[in-house]
């Protein structure tokens, strides 16, 4: 069976989807499940294109062990839409314009990334808000949302392997 991937997004690609990113990669590999599911992140903007995700990103993943050097912001394309199994939105704004933009007939299910979070139970918060503009306490919250979500998204991805649903 073929990797699963996965691709989340929000506006700029330096906060909360590259927070996604690295949190994923990093449960997947303390899981050793990098031979089964792959992820990336993108933007549905295309202001920091090549650059790495905010330092405030970059500091509270450090803290908590999570390398996010590896990545490199970068905006959404159309064949996105036939690489991804999943484009997941970290809010309804940039879920709308990944549906404006969809390609008629892409293979990925796009959806908002914290609804399979909602579905288990796990959280009632529906979007992963922007801290871009806040404070420190805004990035902490941030990856406690992603951290819930990672979680309950590696248990769908799993169990529809095992139902070959995907």
């Amino acid at each position: 069976m073929m990797k699963t991937k996965v691709l989340f997004v929000c506006m700029g690609n330096i906060c909360r989807s590259p927070t996604a990113h690295a949190v994923m990669q990093h449960k997947l590999d303390a899981r050793s499940l990098g031979d089964v599911i792959e992820v990336d992140s993108a933007g549905t903007h295309a202001y920091h294109v090549g650059e790495k995700p905010d330092p405030r990103s970059r500091q509270k993943a450090m803290s908590m062990g999570i390398d996010m050097e590896f990545i490199r912001a970068r905006k959404i394309s159309i064949t996105d839409h036939d690489e991804f199994d999943y484009i997941l939105a970290m809010d309804e704004d940039n879920l709308d314009l990944i549906n404006y933009y969809a390609p008629d007939g892409g293979r990925a299910r796009v959806g908002l990334f914290l609804s399979y979070a909602n579905a288990a139970g796990d959280l009632s918060d529906t979007i992963v808000p922007d801290p871009y503009y806040g404070g420190d306490q805004g990035f902490t919250h941030v990856f406690s949302l992603v951290d819930a979500g990672c979680d309950a998204l590696i248990d769908t991805i799993l169990a529809e392997r095992e139902n070959h649903v995907c």
